[in-house]
C-alpha cells in the first residue's frame, strides 16, 4: 500500500505534556536531565514528561533505534537534539513548545536504517512496535523489556500473566521446572501451552510444531528477549498451526546500532519457604553495527540455583548469535544460531496430607529433567517501494529427557526431534480505483522427524534406569506439512478489510518399532478469515474478525482412539469485536470474543489415553488501560496507572454428564492493577494481580482428593513492588533495583491432573530480589 498521510496518533505519536503552557516551556531556563540509554521511544517518553513538550514522530522512523540517553543541563531544544544524536533523526521546532522528528541529512544517517513509513507490512508481527499493535485488526498486547524488568520477571510465565485473557499457572506436572511453559488463552487448558502458536523471532519454539507442540521443553530465556508479543485474535491466516489459542512471539534483543556491551544480574530468595536458597539469573548483550551495514550481537542468559520448593535446583545456559547485513537500501540478510542447554530437578505434586504437612517439600527425589536445543536460521529480505519479499529457513535439533517416578516404576524417556522448515512471503501494494490494496501470499514447508524412547526399572529395585534397562516404548514419528496463505488488505476511506484463507496440508505417520504397528494420517484443512477495521479518528479504531482455527494431531495421540473413531485435528471458529484508543497519554482497549470448539481433546498421561471433551464454548470480555496522570495535572508527571481485566466463560457443550460444566483450569475473572513512577534516575512501581477459582477436572469436582489432583482451586490476589535507581554515565550506567513479590506472603496453589506428576503445587511465597545492570 502507498505511504499513508502523516498521522500524529495512528503512527504511534507521542503526545506529552499537552496540559502545559508551551510558550512558557519554550522560554524556560535549562534544567538538569538524567535519562539512561534505552530505546528511542522510551527515551523520548521520559524527556517529553520532564521537559513538558509535545513530540510527534512515526514509529516507522524510530523502529529499532537506540538513544545514548541524556545527562546534564539543557533547554528543551538542546536536550532533544542531544538525545537524538546517532539515530539518524533530527528535531524540528513547530512553535509553542512542539517538535516533530525528521530524517537527518543523509551523511549523518546510519546506512543500516531506512527512514520513513513502510510501504507494505509483509510480516504482521513486525518488530512488535506500538504502531504494529495499534493497527492490528484483533486483540493484541506487547510486553516490552523495560516492563518485565520492572516486574522482576525472570520467566515467561510471569510476563504472560500480565496480559488479559492469558492464564499461566505455576509450573506443574511433568512441566514443573523452569524449562517448561504452561499457559492457556481464553479458558484453554494451560498444560504445556499446546493450543497456541509459539514463536521466537517468527521461528516455531516447540520441538515438533505439528507432531508434538507441547512445551515441556521451551528454550526461551527472558534475559535474551526485547518483547513478548501476544496476538489473541486476527492472525490465524498468517500463522499456525496451533492457532486457536492465538500467537505468542518472543522477540530477541535487537542488534545495537552503536558498539554496546550490557550485563544484568538478578538474585532472589524466598525466606518464608522451607527451601532457603538463592536463585540467580544473568544476561549479556554485546554487539554493534558497522558503517557498511554489517551488524552482529552475542546474547547470553543463564540461571543457577533453586526456587521456593525443595528439589528444585536449576541450571540453564542459553547462547544466541545474531547477524544482519544491509547490502543496500532494498536488500538485507539475517542469521541466528542458538544453543540452549539445561537441567532441572522437579519437586513434583503433593498429596493433600503432604501439602498440609509442608507445602514446600518434595516427595519425589528422583524426578529430573534435562534438554538441549540447537537452532540455525538464515533469512533474506527485499523491500522497495510497494513490494516486500522474504525467505526464512530454519533447522532445529532437540533432545529432551528425564527421570520420572510413575508409581510402580521409574522411567527414563529420551526423545529426539529434528525440524527443517522454510517460509516465504510476498506482499505487493497497488491502487484499484478509490481503494488501496496490499496482497500477501505465503508458503511454509515443515519436515519433522522424532524418535521417542522409554526405559524403566521397578520402584522396588531402587535403581535409576539406563539405556540398558527394559525398553517399553520405541516409536518413530514423521510429519510433512505444507501451508499456503493469501489475503488482501483493502483500504477504502476509513475502512480496512482483510479477507484471507490459510490452507494446511499435513501428512503424519508414526511407527511403533516394538509392535511394528504403523499409524498414518493425512489432513487437508482450509482456514478462512475476515478482518475488518474502522478508523474512527487518528487515535481511535474499531475492529472485528472471524477465523477458522485448528490444532494438529500429536504423536502421543496417534495410536489412541476415542468414541466415534480416531483422533482428528481439533477445529474451532473464533469471533472478535473490539475497540482501541491511543493518544499518547491514554492507551485503552476493550473487546469481546467467542470461540466455538468442535472437538477438543486432552491426553491422560496416567492411563495413556485421550479424553474427548468434545464441544466447548469460550466467550468473554478483555480490557486494558494505561494512563499517564500528567494529563490530569503537571504535578502528577511521572505517574502512570494501568489495569487489565478478563472475564472468561469457558463451558463444556458436549451432551453428557459434564455438559454445562466449566472447562478445567479456567478462571472466570482475572486481571491486574498497578501504578508506576518515573522521575529522573528513579523508577518505582506497586502492582497487584488477581484471579478467581478454577476446577481441575471435567466433572468440576469440589471436594479435594487424597492425591491432591482434583478439587476446587481457590482464587487469590497478590501484591508486588520494586524501586530502582540509575547512576548514569559516570558509573557505566549502573542500575540497581530491589523488589518484593507477593508482599503479604499469601499462600495459593494450583493442581496437576491427568499427569504422571499429579498433585498440589504451592505458588511463589514472599520473594525478595535485587537487580543490577551496567552498560559500556
Amino acid at each position: 500500500m502507498p505511504a499513508q498521510p502523516f498521522r500524529l496518533t495512528s503512527l504511534a505519536s507521542v503526545l506529552l505534556g499537552a496540559s502545559l503552557s508551551f510558550n512558557a516551556v519554550a522560554e524556560a531556563d535549562a534544567k538538569h536531565y538524567h535519562i539512561a540509554p534505552s530505546s528511542l521511544e522510551n527515551a523520548l517518553n521520559q524527556f517529553g514528561r520532564e521537559a513538558g513538550v509535545l513530540i510527534s514522530f512515526s514509529s516507522a522512523a524510530a523502529s529499532g533505534l537506540q538513544s545514548h540517553g541524556l545527562e546534564g543541563n539543557f533547554n528543551p531544544e538542546q536536550g532533544l537534539q542531544t538525545l537524538l544524536e546517532g539515530t539518524g533523526l533530527q528535531a524540528r521546532s513547530e512553535g509553542e513548545g512542539a517538535f516533530s522528528l525528521q530524517p537527518a541529512p543523509a551523511a549523518d544517517a546510519p546506512h543500516s536504517i531506512e527512514l520513513g513509513a513502510s510501504s507494505v507490512v509483509g510480516d504482521w508481527l513486525g518488530d512488535a512496535e506500538q504502531i504494529n499493535v495499534f493497527e492490528h485488526p484483533g486483540a493484541r498486547d506487547v510486553i516490552r523489556r523495560e516492563e518485565f524488568e520492572r516486574q522482576g520477571a525472570t520467566s515467561a510465565r510471569e510476563v504472560l500473566n500480565r496480559i488479559p485473557g492469558v492464564n499461566a499457572p505455576e509450573n506443574n506436572g511433568t512441566g514443573s521446572h523452569d524449562m517448561a511453559l504452561n499457559f492457556g488463552i481464553r479458558g484453554l487448558n494451560p498444560r504445556l501451552a499446546t493450543r497456541s502458536t509459539v514463536l521466537m523471532d517468527g521461528i516455531p519454539v516447540p520441538f515438533a510444531p505439528y507432531g508434538q507442540p507441547q512445551l515441556s521443553f521451551a528454550p526461551v530465556s527472558m534475559g535474551n528477549m526485547d518483547a513478548v508479543d501476544v496476538v489473541r485474535g486476527g492472525g490465524a491466516v498468517r500463522y499456525g498451526p496451533q492457532n486457536v489459542g492465538g500467537i505468542v512471539n518472543f522477540v530477541t534483543r535487537a542488534i545495537p546500532v552503536e558498539p554496546t556491551v550490557k550485563v544484568g544480574v538478578q538474585t532472589e530468595t524466598s525466606p518464608s519457604s522451607t527451601q532457603d536458597g538463592f536463585k540467580k539469573t544473568a544476561n549479556l548483550l554485546a554487539g554493534g553495527t558497522a558503517d557498511n551495514g554489517l551488524g552482529g550481537a552475542v546474547l547470553y542468559s543463564g540461571t543457577r540455583g533453586s526456587d521456593w520448593r525443595e528439589h528444585s535446583d536449576t541450571r540453564i545456559d542459553d547462547l544466541i548469535l545474531k547477524g544482519n547485513y544491509q547490502l543496500d537500501e532494498a536488500n538485507s540478510f539475517n542469521a541466528m544460531a542458538q544453543y540452549y542447554d539445561g537441567e532441572a530437578q522437579m519437586p513434583g505434586g503433593l498429596s493433600t496430607a503432604a501439602y498440609k504437612a509442608d507445602p514446600y517439600q518434595s516427595t519425589r527425589p528422583n524426578d529430573k529433567f534435562w534438554g538441549r536445543r540447537t537452532l540455525v536460521n538464515f533469512g533474506y529480505r527485499y523491500q522497495e517501494d510497494r513490494r516486500e519479499f522474504t525467505v526464512n529457513s530454519f533447522f532445529t535439533k532437540t533432545l529432551r529427557s528425564g527421570y520420572l517416578d510413575q508409581g510402580t516404576f521409574l522411567s527414563l524417556s529420551p526423545r529426539e526431534y529434528w525440524v527443517r522448515g522454510v517460509e516465504t512471503r510476498l506482499a505487493q501494494g497497488f491502487d484499484l480505483g478509490s481503494s488501496v490494496h496490499e496482497v500477501g501470499v505465503g508458503y511454509r514447508y515443515i519436515n519433522e522427524a522424532g524418535h521417542e524412547l522409554r526405559y524403566r526399572t521397578p520402584i522396588a529395585d531402587n535403581q535409576l534406569p539406563t539405556t540398558s534397562s527394559r525398553n517399553d516404548r520405541d516409536t518413530r514419528g514423521a510429519t510433512e506439512a505444507h501451508a499456503f496463505f493469501i489475503d488482501d488488505k483493502i483500504d477504502i476511506g476509513k475502512w480496512t478489510f482483510t479477507p484471507g484463507i490459510r490452507y494446511e496440508m499435513i501428512e503424519q505417520q508414526q511407527t511403533n518399532l516394538l509392535t511394528h504397528v504403523k499409524y498414518k494420517g493425512d489432513y487437508n484443512t482450509p482456514l478462512p478469515a475476515l478482518n475488518v477495521m474502522y478508523h474512527v479518528t487518528d487515535s481511535w479504531n474499531i475492529y472485528a474478525n472471524t477465523e477458522g482455527s485448528f490444532g494438529s494431531v500429536q504423536y502421543s495421540q496417534m495410536p489412541n482412539r476415542v468414541t466415534g473413531g480416531e483422533v482428528k485435528p481439533e477445529k474451532a471458529r473464533t469471533w472478535e469485536l473490539g475497540t482501541r484508543y491511543d493518544n499518547g497519554n491514554l492507551r485503552a482497549e476493550i473487546g469481546a470474543f467467542l470461540i466455538n470448539f468442535n472437538n477438543q481433546y486432552d491426553s491422560n498421561q496416567t492411563t495413556d489415553t485421550v479424553i474427548a471433551r468434545g464441544k466447548t464454548r469460550h466467550q468473554g470480555i478483555e480490557a486494558s488501560v494505561n494512563y499517564a496522570l500528567e494529563g490530569l495535572s503537571p504535578e502528577l508527571a511521572g505517574f502512570d496507572v494501568y489495569a487489565t481485566y478478563a472475564y472468561v466463560d469457558a463451558t463444556i457443550r458436549e451432551d453428557g454428564p459434564n455438559k454445562g460444566n466449566r472447562v478445567p483450569f479456567s478462571s472466570k475473572n482475572k486481571g491486574s492493577l498497578g501504578v508506576a513512577y518515573t522521575q529522573g534516575p528513579w523508577k518505582a512501581n506497586l502492582d497487584s494481580t488477581f484471579q478467581s477459582n478454577q476446577f481441575a477436572d471435567n466433572a468440576n469436582t469440589r471436594t479435594e482428593s487424597a492425591d491432591g489432583s482434583t478439587g476446587l482451586i481457590p482464587g487469590y490476589m497478590l501484591f508486588n513492588t520494586r524501586v530502582g535507581y540509575d547512576f548514569g554515565h559516570q558509573l557505566s550506567d549502573l542500575n540497581v533495583a530491589v523488589g518484593v513479590k507477593n508482599i503479604f506472603n499469601h499462600e495459593y496453589y494450583t493442581r496437576s491432573f491427568d499427569d504422571n506428576n499429579k498433585g498440589k503445587y504451592v505458588g511463589e511465597p514472599r520473594t525478595v530480589y535485587v537487580q543490577t545492570s551496567v552498560a559500556f
